[in-house]
Formats: structure tokens, sequence, C-alpha cells
């Protein structure tokens, strides 16, 4: 082992922490950010200390988010992103001005000299990227919104670190002649910006298309994800030579080649590479939070991240309330935009070199932001629990419940996807019915097109009383939730013994679960769409629609024969499996006898 190379050796410690921290944390219900950041504690310098190199770590994993951002380029045409200046430079601006102006303030309240307060402030107003975006990602909030709002903030953040980085040189404890020549250097490099920036749109609108066609023309798949790879790279460098977001310049990239019809293959190529180096990227920052510090000031490192988290979730909290918002995306966005950022940790660095601020208050910056970034994951899990369940319908108009009583022979509980396409069938065929659902949305949605849904927990007994339950016929159970539908068909079936029940399943369990119930008509929501798309496959393989048909119906009558046979022994496996692998080889013998004994088809 001693002649293992240290690669190696270390690709296989992170690959192992992540493999089993991060499925172990997603089963707590604690999300992927979590375990990778567990993942790098435990193998980092103050955790089982088998890696030491974190700052080499970090700075190879920061690549991570720089595919991150050139994905999320990839999504956004120039006429999009165009549409969006608006948000980004408006939202943008306020948050890091208004964030910083906080933050600055109350530094100073607590005697902090105003150039470090001032460093403290910008550095602290930036937000982690990488978390966000990988979150708002997971919880599919980008379309939404917040997430809109949001993703224009992180990119004006992006921008707005080039001139906090400038300002650093003017900070430092310089004579006013090394200031003009700090101004002069400025200058310099904000023409090497404009110019570096203005290649890549020319370049980008003219070469790139070209390229990846000529690239493309050579039939080998794995040059072309090279030459994806080389774009990215090659375009980081480029950034970070003149001192930019390396995330900013892969940004641009992906937003001109968001037209390209290689965008999909790009996508593909590149989403391997992103998902592995973004895991990494959270792992070393979790390596990287320094318990020496916390150890040494403990009530000053609380401090730091209490303060700066709250003054910035109360601005932000503000900025969400001003733009209306939806109010059930507001603590999620708030908290998002709240911790720190990994470019806080650029910012911090760069100004301890420029001497504005001392290495052991660099430090301690640092590691506040380190743990803001690891604890924003575990109270973001407390939000969704906590918080958002108690207030779900919080500025959301709640309907009156019904409240009059109704008389119509069919009453269904749940206005969904399924509930809906029941509904529309009964009254074109002039059947009344009364519908009951308790989402507020939903029921404001609804009444736009003209449905009559009334506002109810069909759970409650005194609702169905209300609702007519006593004298319908029928009671359709259409709900989402699987506890829900089965505490709906206990309450009827105790309580209105003749009113009939038909029910949609979610699952296998769900169906038997109903079936103990005595519930008879009951249907699996997926099964009769999935037939159909079964005989779309067979046609599309050369079979008659007869034969299509005849296919698709004889496993129809299997399975809902089957699943008699099974009800009595769903709870035991063994027997189960035994039962269904015996039908399935019945099934498949006396298909093929069929298809034995039907004459060719002509080619």
């Amino acid at each position: 082992m001693e002649h293992t190379p240290t690669w190696l050796t270390n690709s296989f410690i992170y690959l192992s922490a992540a493999v089993i921290a991060v499925p172990l944390s997603r089963s707590l219900g604690l999300g992927s950010i979590i375990g990778y950041l567990a993942a790098g504690i435990a193998i980092g310098p103050w955790g089982l200390g088998l890696v030491t190199n974190v700052q080499d770590i970090l700075h190879f994993a920061e690549f991570g988010v720089v595919l991150m951002l050139f994905m999320v380029g990839l999504e956004l045409e120039p006429k999009r992103l165009w549409s969006l200046r608006r948000p980004i430079f408006g939202w943008g601006s306020a948050q890091v001005l208004g964030c910083t102006a906080a933050l600055f303030a109350l530094a100073l309240a607590t005697g902090v000299p105003w150039s470090i307060a001032l460093v403290a402030a910008m550095g602290l107003a930036l937000s982690s990227t990488a978390i966000a975006l990988q979150v708002m990602g997971e919880r599919n909030l980008l379309p939404t919104s917040s997430g809109q709002a949001g993703f224009s903030i992180l990119l004006f953040q992006d921008v707005a670190a080039i001139p906090i980085l400038a300002l650093l040189p003017l900070l430092g404890h310089a004579s006013e002649a090394n200031q003009g020549l700090a101004l002069a250097d400025i200058t310099w490099e904000a023409i090497k910006i404009i110019v570096v920036i203005a290649g890549i749109v020319l370049g980008g609108r003219l070469a790139l298309r070209p390229l990846f066609r000529w690239i493309a023309g050579s039939k080998t798949p794995e040059i072309f994800t090279a030459a994806s790879l080389l774009l990215v790279v090659g375009i980081a460098a480029l950034m970070q030579v003149v001192g930019l977001s390396m995330a900013l310049g892969a940004f641009l990239a992906g937003v001109l080649l968001a037209e390209s019809e290689y965008r999909r293959e790009l996508e593909t190529n590149i989403e391997p590479f992103k998902g592995l180096l973004l895991g990494l990227f959270f792992i070393a920052v979790g390596m990287g939070v320094d318990f020496g510090v916390l150890r040494q000031a403990p009530w000053q490192m609380a401090a730091i991240v209490v303060g700066f988290l709250a003054v910035k979730a109360i601005v932000i909290y503000t900025m969400t309330r001003r733009l209306q918002l939806p109010f059930q995306e507001r603590p999620v966005l708030t908290l998002l935009l709240a911790q720190g950022g990994e470019f806080a940790f650029v910012v911090f660095q760069a100004a301890a070199g420029a001497q504005v601020l001392p290495a052991q208050t660099a430090s301690l910056l640092i590691g506040a932001v380190a743990v803001s970034m690891l604890v924003s994951p575990l109270l973001l899990v407390a939000i969704d629990r906590l918080l958002l369940p108690r207030y779900a319908n919080c500025g959301v108009p709640v309907p009156e419940e019904i409240s009059e009583p109704q008389d119509a022979p069919i009453l269904i509980a749940g206005f969904g996807r399924y509930g809906q396409i029941i509904a529309r069938l009964l009254l074109a065929q002039g059947l009344p019915c009364t519908v009951l659902d308790h989402d507020a949305e939903m029921i404001d949605a609804a009444r736009r097109f003209g449905y009559r849904v009334f506002y109810g927990d069909a759970t409650r007994l005194d609702l169905l009383r209300t609702a007519g339950a006593a004298r319908a016929k029928v009671l359709v159970v259409a709900v989402d939730d699987v506890a829900q539908s089965l505490a709906i068909v206990d309450l009827a079936r105790a309580q209105f013994p003749n009113l009939q029940i038909v029910a949609r399943a979610r699952d296998v369990t769900h169906w038997n679960q109903l079936r103990d119930r005595g519930v008879m008509l009951v249907q699996r929501e997926l099964f009769e769409s999935s037939l159909l798309s079964a005989r779309s496959v067979l046609e599309l393989l050369g079979q008659s629609a007869a034969m299509a048909e005849h296919a698709s119906q004889r496993f129809r009558q299997h399975n809902l024969e089957l699943f008699e046979q099974l009800h009595p022994y769903y709870k035991d496996s063994a027997k189960m499996i035994s039962v269904v692998k015996q039908g399935r080889q019945q099934l498949e013998e006396q298909m093929a006898r069929e298809r034995g004994q039907q004459p060719a088809q002509p080619t």
C-alpha cells in the first residue's frame, strides 16, 4: 500500500465517504447536501484525518460549481436572459447593497473598525450558489417566481464579486501614491474584463456552432465529450486569468449555446461530471470547517454566524414580501440566500493578503461562512418539517367550508388530476356531483374554469353529512394521499353503509388495503394508461391493432385475476412471490401458444 498513488487513495476515500454518507442522509430525510458535508467532516483534518490538503481539493472541486452554472446557462436562451435583466440588476443589487449596508451598520455598532466592517459585510452578503441552485433544482423551484428571483440574485452576486475584489487594494494600508497606482491597475483590469467578455460573446456567436458541427462530424462521441469539457475549462481558465468568476464565464458560454442544436448532447455529456464534482465541492466545504477556530472562540463564532444569518434573513424576507412571492416559498428562498457563499472564501483570503483583514479575523470569518453552509441544510429540514406544514395555506385566501346541505347523487373527494377526469365525464352526462377538496389554490383554479368545488376535508364527518353523503348513491375517493384515502373509506363504511364506494389506488399495497375494507371497485391509477402505452409499442413494432388489442386485454384479464388470487397472501411475501412467478409463467406460455396459432402477417 505504500506505493499506492496519493490521488488513487484520496479518490477511494472521497467515493467511499460519499457512497456511505449520502444514501444514509437521504434515508433520514436530511437531503444529499448534508450527507456530503457530513462525509467531508468525517474524513477531514478535524475528523478521521484521512485527507489534509483541503484547499487544493476545494479549488479543484469548485469546477463542479462552474459546470453547474454552464448547465443553467444552457437552459436560458439569450432573449430569456435579456428579459431577466431587470430582476438581475434590480433584485440582485437590492439584496447585495441591502445586506451589505445592514451588516456594515451592525459591525460598526459593535465597535469594529470601518474598513474591516466593510470587507466583512461585503463578503458575508454573498450567498452559496452551489447549495442554493442544488436545493432549488431538487425541489423544482427554478421555474417558479421564487426560483427566478433567487437565480437572478445569485447571478448578480457573481458579477458583484468582481468590484468587491477590485476594491480591496484601495482599503489596504497603502500610501496615496500606491492608491493612485492601484486605480491605474483597476482601470487596466476593467479594460481586460470588457475585452474578454466581448471575446467570449463574439466567439460564442461566430465560432462555437461551426466548431461543434465539425467535431460532431467525426462521429466519435468521446471526442465530443472532451470538446464539451474543453470549452468549459478553457473559458473558466480565461476568466480566472483576468480575475473574473469562472462560474460567470461558464454561464455566459451556456447561454450562447442555449439555442444550439447540440444543447441536449452537451447536457448529457456534462451532467455526470457536474454531479460528481459538485458532490466533491460539498465534501471539501465540510473538510474545510476549521473546528480549531471554533474551539478557540466558540461564542464569538456563534455570534457572527447567528448575527449575519439573522440580519440577512430580515433583509431578504422583506424583499420577498415586496416582490409579492408566494408565502410558502419565502422561508426557503430566505434561508438559501441568507447563508454565506463560497466566494466569501476568496474575498476574505484576498483581503488578508491585501492586509485589510488580520489573519485571525479572516480565519474567523471563513469559519463562520463554512458553519453557515453547514447549518443551513439542517435549518431547511427544520423549516420543511415544522414551519411549512403549519403555515401551508398562509397567504392564500381560504374559501369558506361547505355549509349548505347538498343532494347530488355522486360525491367526489379530491379534485386533482384523477378526480377532475371523473367529474368532467359525469357532468358531461348531466349527472350532478358534489366535489370536496381541501386545497385552496386548486379550488380557486377550478372555480375560474366554471366547476363547482367546495372547500372541505372529506375525513370530517360533519362535512360529509353536509355534502349529502347520507343521500348520495356513490362516493368516489380520488385523493392523492393514501392515509387520507383510507380514513375517508373507514368513515364512510362506518357512518354511511349504503353508500357505494369507488376508489383510486396509488399502488398495489393501497389496492390491497382498500380491498381489506370491503371496497370492491378499486382502480389502480396507472394501470389502464400503461396498457394503452403497451399497445402503442406493440403496434410500432409491427403488430396489427387487433393483435395488440387482444394481447393487452389478455394481460389485463390475467393481471386482474392474479390480483384476486394474491389478495389473501399480500402480507406473506414468500407466498406472494411464488404465486406471481407461477402466474407470469402461465401467462407467457399461454400467449406463446396464441401467437403460434395466429396466421403470419403479410410483410
